[in-house]
């Protein structure tokens, strides 16, 4: 596992390659966060220039120096920026859970290109961070990151009702887990 100068560690999948989050991403995800078919699932007002997306990206290296989130930029093999993965949060004492949230180009969903990135961060979250249980929060309309979840072995657990404010009010959201132990008996 290399190093790329934050916490971030590269992970190579068969066709992408997971890097922590640069500063020099911020057009390429830029087109992803503000990408209609993309924001409409974020839960965030996007950002409207580079600039504010480069301003996005230092809160999330920020946060990161401090161990609250821990970001990828997701990658081809080439270099080409398609979108970020990673954890917004997680919480070792006691509860040892982390919680996962991604988004992709539209022009590159439905590809398995997320299914691949996130099947290397979770190992990674169960084998370095020591989680017991990996969570994602999914909005009820969004389909595709339901079934993306459950291929990956993710249980749906219900909803949260009104669970998230946005600009347009309270949003439920539903509730995925995989425990590791689950995951465990995936890989025998």
């Amino acid at each position: 596992m290399e190093m790329t100068g934050g916490m971030a560690p590269i992970l190579t999948g068969r066709r992408v390659v997971l890097r922590a989050l640069r500063r020099e991403d911020a057009g390429s995800l830029l087109r992803c966060w503000s990408d209609p078919e993309t924001a409409r699932w974020l839960g965030i007002v996007p950002p409207g220039s580079v600039r504010e997306a480069e301003a996005l990206i230092s809160v999330l290296l920020e946060m990161e120096a401090v161990q609250e989130s821990l970001r990828w930029s997701i990658t081809l093999h080439e270099g080409e920026v398609i979108g970020s993965c990673g954890y917004n949060q997680w919480q070792l004492a006691g509860a040892y859970r982390g919680e996962i949230g991604c988004e992709l180009a539209s022009s590159y969903q439905g590809m398995g290109y997320m299914r691949e990135a996130l099947a290397l961060i979770v190992p990674y979250g169960f084998r370095e961070m020591g989680l017991n249980r990996i969570e994602a929060l999914c909005q009820p309309g969004n389909v595709r990151a339901g079934r993306l979840m459950s291929s990956l072995g993710f249980r749906r657990e219900g909803t949260l009702r009104e669970y998230r404010h946005t600009a347009k009010g309270y949003a439920d959201v539903d509730m995925y887990a995989l425990l590791q132990r689950e995951w465990r008996g995936t890989m025998a």
